[in-house]
């Protein structure tokens, strides 16, 4: 039987072939494929420096806050012409040359028969509200839609002369006071709203929206808390000068 087998002399090419020429455009691809994640992730560091310096160096710090807690929120309009009114009876607190009164807004609803409230809003209005109430919070003076149902599950209110109230205490009339029944907030030119969202065409006085709400301030237990809200007593005091407390007024 015969082999066949290659010649053991056959010669063979061992020559390399010429490195390849890449242009410029290639090289530049080469280069981001191995290279993306990390400009992207350097981008995103920068952002987040970018972002962590204008939020605590250039952002515009609030020198009063006043809450809002109602089951809906109040019209844009609303909103900043209550700011601009309230400007006049604050000072510069923060030292940074501006006056600023920002209203916060927390919607909540006390009811818990109401099938219509959204979990969701629900959720987040109590979670910032309970926040903005505990001891190191800001919320002093407050506006409120339903203050026998905020009295019931916070018991942040105090009586109008400051004096807190007991764990059970329910006579909520005697803490808080109505918009109507205080001559300083009642006599403020606020003007008109022009939709209560952007998706609405609804418009009306900002005098009526407000006249449904009453004006309360957080409890304060200790010596400790009223030097914290030492600022909200100060604008306290000088909106209810003239006020009439609801009890009285029923």
């Amino acid at each position: 039987m015969a082999w066949v087998t290659k010649d053991s002399v056959e010669q063979y090419d061992h020559t390399p072939e010429p490195p390849k020429e890449y242009t410029k455009k290639e090289k530049a691809q080469n280069w981001w494929h191995y290279h993306k994640f990390i400009v992207l992730g350097v981008v995103v560091a920068i952002l987040v420096v970018a972002w962590f310096i204008k939020d605590t160096v250039f952002q515009t710090r609030p020198d009063v806050q006043i809450g809002y807690i109602g089951q809906y929120d109040l019209p844009a309009d609303t909103v900043t012409a209550l700011q601009d009114a309230l400007t006049p009876y604050c000072a510069d607190l923060n030292g940074d040359g501006k006056v600023v009164v920002q209203v916060n807004s927390y919607t909540v609803d006390f009811n818990d028969e109401n099938d219509n409230t959204d979990a969701y809003n629900q959720m987040a209005g109590v979670t910032r509200l309970s926040a903005d109430l505990s001891d190191s919070g800001t919320l002093y003076v407050m506006l409120i839609a339903d203050p026998a149902g905020f009295q019931k599950s916070t018991g942040a209110l105090a009586y109008l002369d400051g004096t807190p109230p007991e764990d059970d205490a329910d006579d909520w009339q005697n803490m808080v006071y109505r918009w109507t029944d205080c001559p300083v907030l009642a006599g403020m030119d606020l003007g008109d709203y022009d939709g209560y969202t952007l998706l609405d065409d609804a418009t009306g006085s900002s005098q009526s929206v407000l006249s449904t709400l009453y004006v309360g301030r957080r409890a304060v237990l200790d010596e400790e808390q009223a030097a914290h809200y030492a600022d909200g007593e100060e604008l306290w005091q000088t909106l209810t000068a003239g006020a009439v407390s609801t009890a009285a007024a029923e």
